[in-house]
């Protein structure tokens, strides 16, 4: 009896097991990669130093969704593109190695300019046409905007691993486009309080989040006053450090317990939701972050 429990359990779940299991190990690969730097880091430079970790561990769990529900996200591939079950498969493959690749500070400077190529494909082809189909659905302008925001911080990460023009350029674009997505995103929490902080998607907050109105508020002033200094160039460090600091807050105290409700319900749809959720958001952190850390403490 139990086993039988116990396999129609992974059975039904295999997805989302797929994806928990590879943020994990990424999560412990990135951590061990990085605890020199953590531990050397003074104040909040140690959050600073969880860049990499913060950006690796969304990518292996994209990955595992793609090679685990590949057949699902056809309908994600623009129906010009032949064979379009081998790109959900090729991407999937594409995702875990950037993430092992970015985990282990291993040739990040390919790993991280590749991903940021393919984010910026899939504005091109996917998300610039949807957003101009439907100009007024603010939630089309708002995947573009964190799709473009990913491929700032693959970038920035593959800048930091350079030297010379191509890091100042590859550096100063992810710059822009990260203080634009903030302000951007900052103006969206005082207009629709009642969304989940950080990234304003189609999810409200829960009701038993305790100050969930006062949280949006709170995120949408820092998004605005940090996207701000970072794109006038000022102080851009201390404010991408603050920042990202903040998501990452965000993401333990409040995307936190959305995932557990998730993972408690029984419909495997629930439970990918509330993964997507909270490891989209940690991935606009470790963007975020990047930034901080390509940033001379000179700043």
């Amino acid at each position: 009896m139990h086993l039988t429990t116990l396999a129609t359990f992974f059975v039904i779940s295999r997805t989302v097991v797929s994806m928990c299991g590879a943020g994990i190990l990424v999560f412990f690969v990135a951590l061990w990669a990085t605890k020199t730097d953590i531990a050397q880091a003074p104040g909040l430079d140690k959050v600073v130093a969880l860049s990499n970790l913060c950006f690796a561990a969304p990518l292996a769990v994209f990955g595992a969704l793609h090679l685990s529900a590949a057949e699902s996200l056809i309908p994600m591939v623009p129906s010009y593109m032949p064979w379009p079950l081998f790109w959900a498969y090729f991407f999937g493959f594409a995702l875990l190695a950037a993430s092992l690749s970015i985990a282990t500070k291993i040739l990040v400077r390919w790993s991280g300019l590749l991903f940021g190529i393919a984010m910026f494909l899939f504005v091109a082809l996917m998300d610039i046409p949807g957003a101009l189909a439907s100009p007024r659905d603010r939630f089309g302008w708002t995947l573009l905007i964190r799709e473009m925001t990913f491929g700032s911080g693959g970038w920035i990460l593959a800048g930091a691993a350079m030297s010379g023009q191509v890091k100042s350029k590859l550096i100063t674009l992810g710059r822009v486009l990260i203080a634009s997505a903030a302000i951007f995103y900052g103006v969206e929490h005082f207009l629709h309080p009642a969304g989940v902080p950080g990234v304003p998607l189609e999810k409200l907050t829960p009701a038993w989040i305790p100050g969930r109105l006062l949280i949006d508020y709170l995120t949408g002033a820092i998004l605005l006053v940090a996207g701000t200094a970072i794109l006038l160039g000022k102080k851009t460090r201390m404010a991408a450090t603050y920042l990202g600091t903040w998501i990452v807050l965000l993401v333990l105290f409040v995307y936190g317990p959305i995932l557990i409700a998730a993972l408690a319900d029984p419909s495997t749809a629930v439970k990918i939701e509330g993964i997507n959720y909270f490891f989209d958001t940690l991935l606009f952190a470790g963007a975020i972050l990047a930034l901080a850390s390509a940033t001379p403490r000179t700043d």
